[in-house]
């Protein structure tokens, strides 16, 4: 009975390497620059913990920064805008101003006031003068 017994139990143990040696290999993890810095003592996981709110605040700072950037560009696109907004109503005055001074010449005004059955003088102004009588 020893034999058997002994027979069963080399055969359980001999399960139990083949069941071992079925089992996948872990992954191993890639020798790269992240791994060694990590795991090879140049930064521990708690300095690293412990680091966490620095880096938080400068993702914080970065994310400002960008906003900050956002904002500037968008008042430069609104600055272009209105300067072109700006050229173009001066450009609106110079033409209105320039059409006023046409339009104000004796000609113009002579033409307009002749359809109103309006004409210009064509002799001289006379200068009137009163005489005064002396009193006595």
């Amino acid at each position: 009975m020893t034999n058997r017994l002994r027979t069963e139990i080399q055969e359980e143990e001999a399960e139990k390497q083949l069941v071992v040696e079925e089992k996948k290999p872990a992954k191993e993890i890639p020798d790269n620059f992240l791994t060694q810095f990590f795991s090879k003592g140049f930064v521990t996981t708690e300095e690293a913990t412990s680091a966490l709110p620095f880096v938080f605040y400068i993702a914080f700072l970065c994310m400002l920064y960008i906003a900050n950037r956002h904002l500037a560009e968008k008042n430069l696109r609104d600055i272009d805008k209105i300067s072109k907004e700006v050229k173009e109503l001066t450009w609106d005055y110079k033409s209105a101003k320039a059409e006023l001074a046409y339009r104000s010449t004796v000609t113009e005004v002579s033409k307009r006031a002749d359809t109103l059955g309006i004409r210009a003088t064509t002799e001289p102004p006379q200068k009137i003068t009163i005489k005064e009588e002396a009193e006595e």
